[in-house]
């Protein structure tokens, strides 16, 4: 798999478990906030990448 590719799929993955992790809580509750700033990370990666 290129690192594109799994980029992508830890987007998704990430996306889906912060979506999850919302549910019942308030968008500033530590567990959500902790999950946005992982997906923001990777997100940032991709950035980089499709910069190359």
């Amino acid at each position: 798999m290129s690192k594109l590719k799994a980029l992508i799929k830890e987007i998704e993955i990430l996306r889906s478990k912060m979506i999850e992790l919302k549910e019942g809580r308030y968008y500033s509750h530590p567990e959500v906030v902790a999950a946005s700033q992982d997906l923001d990370i990777v997100l940032d990666k991709y950035q980089l990448m499709l910069r190359k």
